[in-house]
């Protein structure tokens, strides 16, 4: 079968590997859908330097069950499902919870996911651990993708600011309506969140982000007076999706007094927190990463309930490096998807 294997740092390929076989309490998937993320960027070009090579990429992926290993019972060949791929220890209490985004060895495990580290979905097939998988049918494969980690870590980035979004008359912002940014907006409104406030440098990005249900979708040097004006007030939660020195700058002015800071992107940027400093007085800064198990059961619910319309690009397994080119060089709005060939999308 093909696989998109990162062979050395800095590099990745398409190459023939065999159909793997799944031991007892695993599945084989037939691979339906794998997104391509920016965190694949960063592995292969410098983030993967403790982790043994090569390894399939991959981490957000929809499959079809194909072969049940010894024990799985409760799955059925055919059915559609989604992948769980952060990698805990598989002891503690949070990966019994199914928390694995938070295990407390984490630091010192030899992979960060299915993807990261350890063979992922961008293959024709791929076997992993049934306690990975969530059932997805009725869902188009590309969308379900999508939901695995873009939907998932927006999802439980949302939960973890969800009293600060209960204030009356709450106003949340979105920094960076991208992969993520765009699907944090479709679910802050199925979740209930009253004003939104979307800010991108990119055209496209803002139409995008209105599309999702922003109320309002502005440069970031109008981000300020859209702010005052949705709310008359600072922001009760911001979402800085891009993490950059940029955008973290514009975040920390635009909160609220007793706000929340939430950074989900990882652009370098990097925030001075003292007493007093830059941030408001009350302000709680969080730093979320992926999300557990059911919360991708949530996402995967929400999803089925129709509020979720993922903007994608589909490439082929055959043109991955196009795929990774694009993305490098921001030319994609939304997230790219890869299929591979004989796959066929079905809602």
């Amino acid at each position: 079968m093909l696989a998109y294997r990162m062979t050395a740092p800095g590099s990745a390929e398409l190459v023939e590997v065999p159909l793997p076989e799944p031991g007892p309490g695993q599945v084989r998937l037939d691979v339906l859908a794998a997104g391509v993320c920016h965190s694949d960027l960063a592995v292969l070009h410098g983030g993967a330097a403790r982790w043994e090579l090569p390894f399939t990429l991959g981490h957000e992926t929809c499959g079809r069950v194909a072969a049940l290993g010894e024990g799985v019972d409760d799955l059925a060949v055919g059915e559609q499902v989604v992948v769980h791929a952060p990698f805990g220890c598989g002891h503690c209490p949070r990966c019994a919870a199914g928390r694995t985004n938070y295990c407390d060895l984490r630091a010192s495990l030899p992979a960060a996911g299915l993807g990261l580290g350890l063979d992922g979905g961008m293959a024709q097939a791929m076997v992993l651990d049934r306690a990975r998988v969530v059932p997805a049918d009725g869902l188009d494969p590309v969308v379900a993708a999508t939901l695995t980690d873009a939907g998932l870590t927006s999802f439980h980035a949302i939960q973890g600011a969800r009293e600060a979004l209960a204030e009356p008359d709450a106003l949340a912002v979105v920094i960076g309506v991208g992969g993520l940014g765009h699907l944090a907006i479709g679910l802050l409104r199925a979740l209930g969140s009253p004003t939104v406030v979307a800010v991108d440098t990119r055209a496209e990005a803002l139409g995008l982000a209105r599309e999702c249900g922003a109320d309002v979708a502005v440069l970031p040097g109008d981000a300020a007076a859209a702010v005052t004006g949705a709310g008359g007030h600072g922001a009760d939660v911001v979402f800085d999706f891009a993490g950059a020195q940029s955008s973290l700058d514009l975040a920390v002015s635009l909160l609220r007094t007793a706000g929340e800071l939430v950074v989900v992107g990882s652009g370098g940027g990097a925030l001075t927190v003292s007493k007093p400093g830059v941030l408001p007085s009350g302000a709680v800064v969080r730093v979320p990463f992926w999300g557990s198990r059911p919360e991708l059961e949530a996402v995967v619910g929400v999803a089925r309930g129709g509020a979720l319309t993922p903007r994608t690009t589909i490439y082929p397994l055959t043109d991955a490096d196009r795929a990774f080119e694009d993305l490098r060089g921001g030319r994609l709005l939304g997230r790219a998807v890869l299929v591979p060939a004989g796959t066929r999308r079905r809602s």
